[in-house]
């Protein structure tokens, strides 16, 4: 039996591992709730992690498609991104999958001497938590971005308030095109 189809058997029973934990990386009453609550709408982000987690694995047992990848692992890594994960919290979850694995086939594995087969499997997951990486130093950068525009507005419209700064009226006068030499020669 190959090691593939060997995971493809066990999916669900590896995919809810990995999602509660995934979950489990989350303070314990917001992962209670994660794992208890099953209306997708009262529970959008432990809907969206399973679902992402559910691709995910999809994914790997496939050739790995980095478009599908992404837009998979894009809105549960968006999520970990701003709920102050640190970079190695926000992508752990990923490297958790290799436990779940080794635990589910560690008796076929040894059987069947799929050791290489498992290797080359964990090298996807490597593969797939440089994405997820890359993923969460995006999402960051733009937060900070968004956090940096938004302090300039507030000062902008502070200064304005204290009237240390104001717009040009669009009626002005355009200094550039005065011609000064012309315009001393007239006052003469």
């Amino acid at each position: 039996m190959r090691l593939n189809n060997l995971l493809a058997q066990g999916k669900t029973a590896i995919v809810k591992k990995w999602f509660v934990s995934a979950i489990d990386t989350y303070p314990s009453d917001t992962a209670k709730f994660l794992k208890r609550q099953k209306d997708p709408f009262a529970n959008p982000v432990g809907r969206t992690i399973y679902r992402g987690l559910e691709a995910l694995f999809d994914q790997l047992l496939e050739d790995m498609d980095d478009e599908a990848i992404t837009s998979f692992l894009d809105p549960i890594i968006r999520i970990r991104a701003i709920q102050n994960f640190s970079p190695s919290q926000a992508t752990s979850f990923i490297f958790f999958l290799k436990d779940v694995i080794r635990e589910h086939t560690q008796k076929e594995v040894s059987e069947a001497r799929l050791f290489n087969e498992l290797l080359l499997f964990e090298s996807k997951i490597d593969r797939l938590s440089l994405i997820a990486f890359n993923l969460y130093m995006q999402c960051r950068e733009k937060i900070y971005e968004l956090k940096a525009n938004e302090m300039k507005n507030r000062t902008f419209r502070a200064f304005e308030r204290a009237g240390l700064v104001s717009e040009i009226p669009a009626d002005t006068p355009d200094l550039v095109n005065i011609n000064i030499c012309k315009e001393a020669s007239n006052d003469t």
